[in-house]
């Protein structure tokens, strides 16, 4: 299986948290598991935020939300048009 990153996203987590995406084939090969996760763009009082949300047996659970940079917003507004 092909593992791939952003170069610079590894060297931070090297840096700050001493952990190697080089080593994620270690944690795919031994038991693990997986929830999907789905991000949304949408406009929260007139400003456009992006949301990481999980779905649930009720609803959807929220793991993040944040308001969007201009490049971001810039490709949410082509995609919702």
């Amino acid at each position: 299986m092909q593992i791939t990153y952003d170069p610079a996203k590894r060297a931070t987590t090297l840096r700050e948290r001493e952990l190697d995406f080089e080593d994620a084939a270690e944690v795919f090969a031994g038991k693990h598991t997986v929830e999907p996760r789905f991000m949304s763009a949408g406009y929260l009082r007139g400003r456009m935020v992006v949301l990481v949300w999980a779905p649930t047996e009720n609803g959807r659970r929220i793991i993040s939300m944040r308001y969007c940079h201009a490049k971001e917003e810039k490709y949410w507004r082509e995609v919702l048009t």
